[in-house]
């Protein structure tokens, strides 16, 4: 572990009656360079494996990427799964198919990549029905000019919104995809504490962006446990983790405290 302890205490002792959400990047793994540089640790899939045996099931990830990304990245094993901020979501039968990509997103897409390449370090991130623009690794000035071309692409994009991260700007739809109503983090939470195994269950969430904070806003409405991952001033999360190794490292712990 490194770096300053949180301002915020440490999550309570965990629970057996606990419904776990655990966001991905920022939370479970280390940031990367590019979003398709991250490197999930071996011990971690058995970790999971173990939390989600201990809870009796009632653990999912909820993140920013695909469905199909996060199957890829935790390979071979699959969990219940909000992805997309909540535009998609997996659980047994139940599922929420994530909305068609319009047209007019693949020539804003071509545009992002031309103006990425004038400020080294930036990243498009084509995620189908969405699109992120990172600038984590680039010079000053990437934010601005990255924050301006969202702006305006959202002309071509009727129906979409953008929605702001650490780094990084998205072009998302502005409701589900599918003409319903807003889905972020908080919905896809709130979903899974209406199916079993995940129903009157204490729900816990963990997340370290500013995403996360409609999850942190659900969990703490029904009385659970939120959980900031790193430092951001202002959030709504009433405890903290360091980063992400502070995280596996409290999840690696978790089946045997339950026991």
């Amino acid at each position: 572990m490194s770096g300053p302890p949180p301002s915020l205490p440490p999550p309570p002792p965990p629970d057996a009656r606990w419904a776990l959400f655990l966001d991905v990047d920022g939370c479970l793994l280390d940031f990367a360079a590019t979003p398709d540089g991250v490197s999930v640790p071996p011990a971690l899939r058995d970790t999971l494996t173990a939390c989600a045996d201990a809870l009796g099931g009632a653990l999912a990830l909820v993140s920013g990427r695909t469905l199909e990304t996060l199957d890829a990245l935790f390979a071979p094993l699959v969990l219940p799964a909000g992805g997309l901020h909540g535009l998609e979501r997996r659980h047994g039968d139940t599922s929420a198919v994530g909305p068609r990509r319009p047209p007019a997103l693949a020539a804003v897409s071509r545009a992002a990549d031309a103006l990425a390449e004038c400020h080294p370090g930036s990243i498009v991130e084509d995620k189908g029905a969405t699109l992120a623009l990172h600038w984590r690794s680039a010079a000053a000035g990437a934010e601005d000019a990255l924050q301006a071309f969202a702006l305006e692409a959202l002309r071509q994009l009727p129906g979409y919104r953008m929605q702001h991260g650490k780094h990084v700007v998205e072009l998302r739809p502005g409701g589900d995809g599918h003409g319903g109503a807003h889905a972020d983090k908080g919905s896809a939470i709130a979903a899974f504490l209406d199916e079993p195994p995940f129903s009157g269950r204490v729900p816990v969430f963990a997340g370290d962006d500013l995403t996360d904070e409609h999850g942190f806003a659900v969990v703490n409405a029904r009385g659970g446990i939120s959980i900031l991952v790193g430092e951001r001033p202002g959030s709504a999360a009433r405890h903290g983790l360091r980063d992400p190794s502070d995280v596996r490292a409290w999840l690696a712990q978790l089946p045997g405290d339950i026991a």
